[in-house]
């Protein structure tokens, strides 16, 4: 895992309003005071001095055409989005209920509410312990696959958080991934380390898959999509894991997981890989397999090594297969300025893997306490994990990654598309530019400035002619929603 870390102060973000200028007249200065949902542009910024949250900025209008302008085509359209989110490890659900209920409804309102929150709509459960559990378990840990039930701990904290977040936002997509099999499936015997003892479990490994789903499937709960093994190609010492090679992995998708799921009417999504950018070879080596092939919906990628470049190798493979980002953590090793950290994240992980096919982007635990835990029974394997959000007791700290995915999921909701963006004048390097169609029409737009000035730009809406002049500062992060 590459480190690049940072101190945290503390961070906020902005909300504005603004009028749209039109091809056939100049904007004026909005005097509004209170923005809400019905201003034609609503703005969240983040600069390296100060952000505000729910609070309007100042902004002065143009009553010139700026030097760059970068025009947003809603004729182009590219992936759909499935939303922008963390992982509810098990940790995660253990100190949400450790809070009063009133404390924790208001930190899911600021996690997933879409009004009032950042509006997180992708979540990824582990099927079992992770490397973040309050104990070692899977959901048959007695040999012999009628063995299956829903462990006591889920249903003490995961469960109950998980229909907590689904009544503040129906439109979450839900994913589960195994961090190990039972023990009994697998040749070390335990849940740390090993392989699949071979092609005589395949068959109770797929049930597994298909008894998880209708469990959940009974508690109110749909699993969108599913992934085999989180991250296939590693195994650890100190906390549940396992190696599968992508031999097996096709063999298992092509030969029972995807029939097993056809049988039962199963539509959760399968994906591949679960693992990290640099080893993009083995989503291509499954995706080559005839049988396998058409049972997979996409790769799912985490981002400790390689580039989101990698994305690219994969699509041109293989176009009509969906790509998704499953997993990057944030931690201590963030040592640079915050907006350095900011850009790190942004500009070389969720930018790229957006522009580059994504449709969704994920970071690790949802939740940790401030002693980066609670960890696994076991041992530690990473000593200084950050959540998007830190919980001690009742007291909540927004952490540098609610503001980085809050960009995101306040402008491109579940359903909206990427769509296309271009240029007039000279956009400079180190600036970028992403737009979406959302489902209800608006527009959402994220310029980030990492160019080392200000950038007095116009964003134009080629479809409908109207337009947004604003001036972003230096290292500053805007996104747009424009009605």
């Amino acid at each position: 895992m590459k480190k690049y870390l940072i101190p945290i102060f503390s961070l906020l973000l902005a909300v504005s309003c603004i009028d749209y200028n039109t091809d056939s007249g100049f904007g004026e200065e909005d005097q509004q005071q209170n923005p809400t949902e019905n201003n034609a542009v609503r703005m969240w910024l983040t600069t390296q001095s100060k952000v505000y949250l729910d609070k309007e900025l100042a902004i002065d209008y143009s009553n010139d055409y700026t030097d760059v302008t970068v025009r947003i085509d809603p004729s182009v359209k590219y992936q759909t989005i499935d939303g922008f989110g963390g992982t509810l490890t098990g940790s995660s659900a253990y100190l949400l209920m450790q809070m009063t209920a009133e404390a924790r409804t208001q930190v899911l309102k600021d996690l997933f509410d879409p009004k009032t929150g950042a509006g997180l709509e992708s979540i990824r459960i582990a099927i079992g312990a992770s490397d973040f559990s309050m104990d070692l378990y899977t959901y048959c840990d007695k040999e012999g696959i009628e063995n299956f039930a829903i462990p006591a701990i889920d249903k003490r904290d995961l469960l109950p958080v998980l229909k907590e977040i689904l009544a503040i936002n129906p439109n979450i997509k839900l994913m589960a991934s195994p961090w190990s099999p039972p023990a009994w499936m697998k040749s070390s015997g335990k849940l740390n380390n090993g392989t699949l003892k071979g092609p005589e479990v395949y068959d109770d490994y797929a049930t597994y898959f298909v008894k998880f789903i209708q469990a959940m499937k009974g508690e109110g709960i749909t699993i969108d999509a599913i992934t085999l093994q989180n991250e296939a190609d590693f195994e650890s010492g100190v906390h549940p894991s396992m190696k599968m090679t992508w031999q097996e992995q096709a063999e298992i998708i092509g030969k029972y997981i995807g029939p097993k799921f056809k049988a039962a009417g199963i539509t959760s999504k399968i994906l591949i890989l679960d693992h990290n950018f640099d080893i993009y070879q083995y989503a291509i080596n499954v995706l080559n397999d005839a049988v396998a092939n058409p049972y997979i919906d996409g790769t799912a990628f985490h981002g400790y090594a390689g580039t989101p470049s990698a994305i690219n190798a994969v699509k041109a493979a293989f176009p009509t297969k969906s790509i998704y980002e499953t997993e990057l953590s944030g931690g201590g090793w963030n040592t640079g300025t915050e907006m350095e950290t900011m850009f790190y994240y942004v500009s070389d992980f969720l930018v790229p893997c957006i522009q580059n096919g994504s449709s969704n982007f994920m970071m690790f635990n949802i939740a940790l306490n401030s002693q980066h835990g609670p960890v696994t029974p076991g041992g530690v394997f990473c000593e200084d994990c950050r959540g998007i959000v830190t919980i001690d007791d009742n007291d909540v700290k927004k952490e540098l990654e609610y503001y980085i995915l809050s960009h995101f999921s306040k402008v491109a909701r579940t359903g909206a598309k990427m769509i296309g963006t271009s240029y007039t004048g000279t956009f400079p390097e180190g600036a970028t530019a992403t737009a979406f169609l959302n489902p209800d029409g608006s527009k959402g737009v994220i310029i980030v400035n990492e160019s080392g000035n200000s950038l007095n730009l116009t964003i134009k809406d080629q479809e409908t002619g109207k337009r947004v002049i604003y001036n972003i500062p230096t290292a500053a992060i805007a996104s747009f929603i424009l009605k």
